[in-house]
């Protein structure tokens, strides 16, 4: 396991995750960290997914020289490997669809993308505001493990105990995977999800989410920007497998990763493959 301590950060901290390929999200992002003076970025990984413009993404990550970890997909982009690895249940929906925006990933990602992605942390570790946080993507005992805000506190705590064998006491956990950010209070932890930016949080609204690290708390912001660009790329690469429509109206075409009590349905738009 690659750990990195960033040491101890000063004022705000924006954490965020999941461009997954979409080019106007981290644009978006970008200004509004620009906006906001914001110095210290951490991402919890996944810069390359569903959408299009992966590549793009991840050399804009580069210039951009943000903290952040590998998520699944940059560990088996960087692995050569010949699927996500994102934990989808083998013939489900999601594991059906990825099929499609992995290829067109595999295809366009050049090999020094994934030479850096193989140098990505898998763990980071800061203190900021007297509070010592770990970084991971999904959880420690396996990268793509969905942890959600309905999950079971044992769930929670079995991660907990894994991340503190490595790295010692921590006060709270960042981490992303999931796609939905949220905020749990584990054992006297503080579990944060960041969320995506690069798809909706399956609300039926467009937009992104990330996390804002400050002197009062960890707050939850929206990122509203125009998805069109990222859509246009989707469609000329032939990615319409229902992903570039839930940039658009906000819902998931698959839902079967979640948790019934988080499902939103709504029909697949375009062919399965």
């Amino acid at each position: 396991m690659i750990i990195q301590d960033l040491g101890s950060l000063s004022g705000p901290v924006v954490l965020w995750g999941g461009a997954l390929g979409n080019l106007a999200a981290l644009d978006a992002l970008e200004r509004a960290i620009d906006n906001a003076g914001v110095v210290h970025v951490i991402s919890t990984g996944d810069a390359v997914g569903y959408c299009a413009e992966g590549a793009d993404c991840v050399a804009r990550l580069r210039l951009l020289g943000w903290s952040g970890i590998a998520g699944n997909v940059e560990r088996q982009l960087g692995a050569g490997a010949g699927h996500c690895g994102c934990g989808f249940e083998a013939g489900s929906l999601c594991d059906r669809l990825s099929a499609g925006w992995w290829r067109h990933a595999d295809r366009t990602i050049g090999e020094a993308a994934r030479d850096w992605m193989t140098e990505l942390p898998d763990m980071l570790v800061f203190t900021h505001e007297n509070r010592r946080y770990a970084v991971i993507h999904g959880g420690v005992t396996h990268i793509s493990r969905f942890l959600w805000q309905t999950s079971r506190q044992e769930e929670f705590a079995a991660e907990i105990a894994v991340i503190e064998a490595a790295v010692g006491p921590v006060d709270g956990v960042i981490a992303g995977h999931s796609g939905l950010a949220f905020q749990r209070i584990v054992a006297g932890r503080h579990w944060i999800n960041a969320g995506v930016i690069g798809m909706p949080p399956n609300n039926g609204v467009p937009g992104g989410q990330y996390v804002r690290l400050d002197g009062s708390g960890a707050h939850i912001l929206r990122l509203s920007y125009d998805p069109t660009p990222s859509v246009h790329a989707m469609k000329a690469a032939g990615l319409t497998q229902g992903y570039d429509q839930a940039l658009m109206d906000g819902c998931w075409p698959s839902q079967d990763v979640l948790p019934d009590a988080l499902r939103r349905r709504r029909p697949v738009s375009g062919p399965v493959s």
